[in-house]
């Protein structure tokens, strides 16, 4: 089963945006489907809203949008702009919308270890590290490790030998669901393995474009003991951003709960998909836990 699938489809709440003319700037070009018609096609249908529905929220006529659709118009920048905000394309698919339509990518995708973002990236350093004793860290979009704290890399120790470590801990998912991984020492593995796939799956749904991320839930939903997950859990959880999480160890049982943001209004494709995440203790116990790792050192 595809990640297109097991998401669901949530419309986003709209933005409401006085849309360019009708019409404006558009010219008739082809009678053939043109390659952004597709692609507008495929996100309107992904975000199951028929041609009225799609034009009604836009404040467009449904003629025009047809016209979009089957390649008869060609549309305006703004009008790529004001679509995609109103069927909540994020920001890289929408780069590709407007190469569809034969206009220059609008957003750019700078390197978080490079130079455009260095300011940005030593924010985000100082706001993880005064995270500790509490483990922190910052993920891209496909859960690859970019920051982590000392606490998350101590409570990596923790959760898995140095070997594995060294193959899993690079990516969030496959150390918490790999079979090699970290299941062994989290007492609630199926909860948190639930909790994990259900929101990999929204953000499949979020971006049916996403091959790479397509691929990540296809690798993790293949591991042992994934497919038998409690299947009526496994349902859009875009708005599950809090986790509970139960860790053995030697010293008693920590538990956490984890919580994710992202930048807001991001205008850089590498910033908007960026989450940060934090874990934070659930009781006093785990909390004395925490900062004995931390004075251990």
């Amino acid at each position: 089963m595809t990640c297109e699938v097991m998401a669901g489809v949530a419309v986003a709440t709209y933005r409401r945006r006085r849309p360019p003319e009708d019409g404006a700037e558009d010219v008739p070009i082809r009678t053939d489907q043109s390659a952004f018609g597709a692609e507008l096609r495929r996100w309107r249908r992904h975000r199951r809203l028929s041609q009225l529905e799609l034009a009604s929220t836009a404040e467009v006529s449904q003629r025009h949008l047809s016209f979009l659709e089957n390649g008869r118009s060609r549309p305006s920048p703004e009008m790529v702009e004001h679509l995609a905000i109103v069927l909540d394309v994020p920001l890289r698919a929408r780069n590709a919308l407007l190469n569809a339509a034969g206009f220059a990518a609008a957003y750019t995708e700078e390197p978080l270890d490079g130079p455009a973002l260095s300011q940005i990236r030593e924010g985000l350093e100082t706001l993880v590290e005064a995270h500790d004793p509490y483990p922190a860290y910052v993920v891209d979009r496909c859960w690859n490790l970019l920051i982590a704290n000392t606490a998350a890399a101590r409570l990596t120790e923790l959760l898995l030998p140095t070997d594995v470590a060294l193959e899993h801990a690079g990516n969030l998912l496959r150390l918490v669901l790999h079979p090699d991984g970290a299941r062994s020492r989290i007492v609630n593995w199926e909860q948190a393995a639930i909790a994990l796939v259900e929101r990999l799956a929204a953000e499949c749904g979020a971006d049916p474009t996403d091959a790479e991320l397509a691929a990540l839930f296809d690798e993790v939903t293949s591991y042992p003991g994934i497919a038998d997950l409690p299947r009526p859990s496994l349902r859009t959880a875009a708005g599950n951003l809090v986790t509970d999480l139960r860790v053995a160890t030697d010293d008693g049982e920590l538990r956490l709960i984890t919580t994710i943001s992202s930048l807001a209004a991001a205008s850089d494709v590498t910033l908007d998909e960026l989450r940060l995440e934090t874990l934070l203790p659930i009781d006093r116990a785990s909390a004395d836990l925490l900062r004995r790792f931390s004075e251990r050192g």
